[in-house]
């Protein structure tokens, strides 16, 4: 014997016995057809499983064409991930920021934020500025970034870089700072009191006019920097000034014909189209008299 439950012991909105402040009485339920009863669910609360689980497929590409178009959109993907630039960060655009905020360097003379410098060239700079300082007590600190932001020109920048290492007059008296800004292809040379006297204003506008910014246009940045250092040690030491690179001024000939060049190339061109014409007509023309007089 089966037994039949009835939907109102499923819903809880057509129970009538269901716990209520207020009894609400529904009209009489009309009769439905099995067909109704099968297809309209008669409670939101009740699911219909179907009897087979239900899979979700996915097109498989099969034809050529579909296999060469998943594999180029890989190797696009592949050649984007390899090559793609990386942006800089934050902190590479604030290098100049950083240079003021990290302070003096303690185990060398040179901060090469530019990253221009060889390491044979760091290590000069440190046997040259250390001997210095151990001699005369001088401290020198060479700097490049690659760009300046905040500042107008490499003088303020390195004006500001000493003030902001030694804030006072004491400290920076014998202290020296020379800056080199590869993108703008300038330097500047400041210090303390002093550093300023020993090395004297002939030489230091020398430095800034000649070493600096002749040899950073040709991208000698290396050179800039090492001959800056030893023409400031000289001047520190008294010794006769080594002196600067010579500035070589290229002179670019003309390329240009003059006139009277062109009157005779005018000429020698217009004997060799006169010439290549004739032929052009007289060589047919007797090809084809000695052909018809042959008959």
């Amino acid at each position: 014997m089966e037994t039949i439950l009835s939907p109102h012991s499923f819903c809880p909105l057509l129970n009538p016995k269901t716990p209520s402040s207020k009894t609400i009485l529904s009209p009489p339920l009309q009769p439905r057809s099995n067909s109704q009863c099968l297809t309209k669910p008669i409670c939101s609360n009740l699911k219909i499983e179907s009897s087979k689980p239900i899979k979700q497929s996915f097109p498989i590409p099969t034809s050529w064409f579909s296999h060469a178009r998943h594999g180029l959109a890989a190797l696009a993907l592949s050649l984007a991930l390899n090559f793609c630039p990386i942006l800089p960060s934050s902190s590479a655009l604030a290098s100049e920021f950083d240079v003021l905020n990290d302070g003096p360097p303690k185990e060398s003379y040179v901060i090469d934020d530019a990253g221009v410098l060889s390491r044979v060239t760091k290590s000069d700079l440190k046997r040259l500025l250390s001997d210095l300082e151990s001699r005369k007590n001088f401290h020198v600190n060479f700097i490049t970034v690659r760009k300046l932001t905040s500042k107008a020109d490499a003088f303020e920048y390195a004006d500001q870089v000493l003030e902001r290492w030694y804030p006072s007059v004491e400290e920076g008296n014998n202290k020296g700072i020379v800056v080199l800004v590869t993108s703008q292809k300038e330097g500047a040379v400041t210090g303390g009191p002093e550093f300023v006297k020993a090395v004297g204003d002939t030489i230091l506008d020398a430095t800034v006019s000649e070493n600096l910014p002749v040899l950073a246009t040709e991208e000698k940045y290396n050179e800039a920097l090492y001959s800056s250092a030893k023409r400031l040690v000289a001047a520190i030491d008294g010794l006769p000034d080594p002196g600067g690179p010579s500035f070589q001024e290229n002179k670019r000939e003309s390329n240009f014909k003059s006139r009277e060049e062109t009157d005779e190339k005018r000429g020698q061109f217009t004997l060799v189209v006169g010439g290549l014409l004739v032929i052009a007509f007289v060589v047919p023309m007797a090809q084809y008299y000695a052909y018809v007089s042959k008959k």
